[in-house]
């Protein structure tokens, strides 16, 4: 596993200070220092145990998902609180109730009990670990990260102000300059929208996405929380089976037993806009035997339509002025030719010119008609690597944005390259300004607004 090196941590951290003007930064020039009253034994800068920032996922009302990298076997906490220098911290774990965890790779710190709409401190840390077997294990040292941190709930007074990524697929240039206009633009959260993956075989291929980019902003999601719509291709290699060892699933207080498999799921309320997340899963059919019947994304999808019936009723859900739904593979396509996704058994049929799903008319059929009787606005999706907005029709009542993709203005390489000005990645942004919900499109190619919608509140 390549090791962060200290220099290139504190250049991140650094261009998030001067981006942000971050009141609560303490001491960014030795970020990744142990403290003086650290127990922890450091001779070399290349063997820090936390070998990343801390990435804030899962944002929700009253819970927050905490996840960095470590170097060697550790056990992780998070110290948090309601003042910035943490004389009221409170000390919690990475693991359950039983037993901590102890990982060599991520450590991952749930924090409950939160209060909504509220601005909480935290700073992490990690327990270097010997284990030698059941009856043989000990602490060799502890190492803080010395910066606090902050971090904003949702909720009903939240800010309502969000931003979209998708289809980022490890392409680091396109995804940097996302994140730099997201640093700028400063929402309240970011939904990734899928296919931050290609297929990934190791859990040091999914860190190197989500914890360790290889950008100049290596901070990004340490004071921006983050919500995730699986795309495709996250679920994609044998790691990516797993993808909750890097990325956590929603917290288990947030979801019924009958949904307990629905990790990915979510119901916000931030400010006047509840965000509904869906999973749109594989882009083949199960029976497709390219997969070898070992996806089950039919009964996934079916499961997710009784927990989005359920979360539309809820009162937070209910009562917000804007309704907007996310999720990977778009839910409508106006061209004759492109793939519907429910071409049995093998996604191939002479009428359509892909051999996979272009949109999910099942996903269609199922949720459509749900989030056309709660009033949805608008349902934003991805997957198609082009911009495309789609206004209501007989066939839905919301607008539908399909975001860009990770291509430059351009396409193909060496002799088959050609300029695309039509593909670029956009960075979608939502926010509430004077009672009404407006949608900017931002072309991440030109640095230009490509689109601007606006909405008024639901009936």
């Amino acid at each position: 596993m390549r090791k962060m090196k200290r220099r290139e941590f504190i250049k991140g951290t650094a261009m998030l200070v001067a981006a942000t003007g971050v009141s609560s930064v303490s001491n960014a020039a030795n970020v990744m220092a142990p403290k003086a009253n650290s127990t922890a034994s450091v001779s070399n800068k290349e063997d820090y145990l936390i070998t990343s920032a801390p990435m804030l996922q899962n944002y929700a009302e009253t819970s927050m998902g905490i996840a960095f990298a470590v170097s060697e076997m550790a056990n992780g906490f998070v110290i948090y609180g309601e003042k910035p220098d943490l004389s009221d911290g409170q000390k919690v774990k990475c693991g359950g109730y039983r037993t901590t965890d102890i990982s060599d790779k991520v450590i991952q710190v749930r924090l409950t009990g939160l209060k909504p709409a509220t601005t909480y401190y935290y700073q992490i840390g990690a327990d270097r670990i010997q284990y030698k077997g059941g009856y043989d294990m000990k602490i060799l040292g502890t190492e803080m990260d010395e910066r606090i941190y902050h971090f904003t709930t949702a909720g009903s007074k939240a800010n309502p102000h969000f931003c979209v990524i998708n289809d980022t697929h490890v392409r680091w240039e396109p995804f940097s300059r996302c994140i730099e206009k997201i640093a700028h633009l400063a929402p309240s959260c970011v939904i990734w929208n899928g296919d931050a993956s290609n297929v990934e075989e190791t859990i040091e291929a999914q860190m190197r996405i989500f914890l360790k980019p290889e950008i100049p902003r290596t901070d990004y999601a340490a004071e921006l929380p983050y919500l995730f719509c699986p795309g495709n291709h996250d679920s994609r290699g044998m790691a990516n089976r797993h993808l909750e060892r890097v990325w956590m699933y929603r917290q288990p207080e947030e979801r019924q037993s009958r949904d307990w498999d629905l990790g990915r799921n979510f119901a916000v309320r931030m400010g006047d806009i509840a965000m509904i997340g869906l999973d749109t899963a594989e882009d083949k059919l199960d029976t497709n035997p390219l997969f070898a019947g070992l996806f089950q994304s039919e009964s996934y999808r079916r499961a997710q339509t009784d927990w989005l019936r359920d979360a539309l009723a809820q009162k937070e859900i209910a009562s917000a002025p804007f309704l907007v739904a996310f999720c990977h593979i778009p839910l409508f396509d106006p061209r004759p030719r492109s793939n519907p996704g429910d071409l049995a058994p093998a996604d191939t049929d002479p009428r359509y010119d892909r051999d996979y799903a272009a949109w999910q008319r099942t996903c269609a059929k199922m949720w459509g008609p749900l989030l056309d009787k709660a009033g949805c606005q608008v349902v934003i999706t991805a997957h198609q690597h082009c911009y495309r907005y789609d206004a209501p029709d007989k066939s839905h009542k919301w607008a539908h944005i399909v975001g860009g993709g990770p291509d430059l203005g351009f396409q193909g390489r060496g002799e088959n390259r050609r300029e695309r000005p039509e593909l670029f990645p956009t960075v979608i942004e939502g926010e509430v300004k004077n009672g009404k919900l407006e949608i900017n499109i931002h072309n991440i190619v030109t640095n230009k607004v490509q689109d601007t919608f606006t909405y008024k509140p639901r009936k």
